[in-house]
């Protein structure tokens, strides 16, 4: 894994905000901006870094998916700071089997070289919400079409989603064709319309799987109590729904109170479904260190406060962004980041250094749709919390050809036989 130096291409921020990445920069405090999208350098990969990675991708979301069935079976609603309730509507979803489509982990390389040991350990995984899309799947690829044309990219995050999309429709886990993408208004959502577009993003690869898709704020979603079915504006029932909206945030609402209340005559199919909440809260790190202990590739992480561990990272179990992040080093030490998270709970994960190259600390987002690893997302941080002021930077494999149609195929076809859903000790 190298860092080089680049020029941005003549009108940048035009492209890539024609290309669906309207926040391409990001606002300071002082009323000034800064890139979110980063085009003053590039990251170059090996293929053998890449097939690492993609392999070290399965096998957390393989640990993920163990672990999550024994948060489901052994937790509370107390415990995960959620709503009274909440555990036994995880664990129906997780009876039912209902499907997902994505997550995306954080990971820390462990160094420059990622083809030999142990290349990088978990941070997290965002198994709910994760956002990030656009800059993958959209603007990085048209970026290495363009800078690096006939050079390769791990990236199959866009194929993989639209053939997710019609395995769906045709394995009889959609109830119908229609499809709603659900998303926080954007008045309220103060993201620079960053759910908006991965959520349109979603769609549009929806839209490519045949599907019959329909966009709107979640906020406007209604409850016909004639029918006992969620309406859309239109007052259409909603039958098969993808939202960007935490499934924690979601369940304290009055619109999770009738999900709670089993009010719904049909339920809806929610992507992701709500055994996903296990996938978005911190409390899945000690729960992987407990049924993994030792693992390479993940850190040691406790409930509660952190035990034997002398430099830590204290994370909510809700949060997002980096916000209320807390890290002590050993030499006593703290960085603390402000934000309204932590009522809900605390974790206490070991610290790990990020690799810094150039001054930037460095953290990979590797995707996984369907179970599978399909590419990567390198962002850049000036300081070891990647937070709100992160950059996004684009990368390519050095030493691989762009894919021909063919290769493409032979690259999307299943590896693994791993479960897709979690599973209840005992069956």
């Amino acid at each position: 894994m190298r860092r080089h130096l680049a020029d941005p291409r003549p009108g940048w921020e035009r492209i890539v905000t024609e290309q669906g990445l309207i926040f391409p920069v990001t606002p300071m405090p002082d009323g000034t901006t800064v890139p979110y999208w980063n085009e003053l350098a590039w990251y170059e990969f090996s293929m053998t870094e890449v097939f690492v990675l993609e392999a070290a991708t399965e096998e957390l979301w393989a640990m993920c998916l163990d672990a999550a069935g024994y948060l489901a079976a052994t937790a509370t609603d107390k415990r995960l700071g959620l709503p009274a309730g909440s555990l036994d509507l995880i664990r129906e979803s997780i009876r039912r089997g209902d499907q997902a489509v994505y997550a995306r982990f954080d990971l820390a390389p462990t160094g420059t070289d990622l083809a030999t040991g142990s290349p990088v350990r978990m941070l997290e995984i965002n198994g709910d919400t994760p956002t990030g899309l656009v800059e993958t799947g959209v603007a990085q690829w048209r970026w290495v079409e363009e800078v690096m044309p006939g050079t390769d990219q791990w990236n199959s995050v866009h194929d993989r989603l639209v053939r997710r999309w019609r395995d769906l429709a045709t394995s009889g886990a959609l109830d119908g064709d229609r499809v709603h993408f659900l998303y926080l208004h954007p008045d309220l959502a103060d993201d620079a319309g960053e759910m908006e577009m991965t959520v349109h993003y979603m769609l549009d690869c929806a839209l490519q799987a045949g599907l019959r898709p329909v966009a709107q704020p979640i906020d406007d979603v209604g409850w016909d109590r004639d029918r006992s079915a969620f309406v859309d504006r239109a007052g259409n029932e909603i039958r098969n729904a993808f939202k960007l909206y935490p499934w924690e945030t979601m369940l304290g609402e009055r619109f999770g109170r009738m999900l709670l209340d089993r009010a719904e005559v049909r339920p809806v199919n929610w992507f992701e479904p709500a055994w996903k909440a296990l996938l978005s809260t911190k409390a899945i790190l000690p729960v992987l260190w407990e049924r993994n202990p030792g693992h390479p590739l993940l850190l040691p992480a406790y409930f509660d406060g952190p035990g034997e561990l002398t430099e830590w990272v204290a994370k909510p179990l809700h949060g997002r962004e980096g916000d209320n992040i807390r890290i002590h080093r050993s030499d006593q030490r703290e960085i603390e980041m402000p934000g309204d998270y932590g009522a809900e709970g605390w974790v206490y994960q070991a610290y790990t250094p990020l690799p810094v190259l150039d001054g930037n600390h460095v953290v990979l987002g590797s995707w996984i749709v369907d179970g599978e690893a399909a590419g990567m997302l390198v962002r850049e941080s000036d300081g070891p919390v990647t937070d709100y002021f992160s950059r996004v930077v684009p990368h390519a494999i050095s030493d691989a050809a762009s894919p021909d149609a063919e290769q493409t195929r032979e690259w999307l076809v299943e590896r693994t036989t791993q479960p897709r859903v979690p599973v209840l000790p005992g069956g």
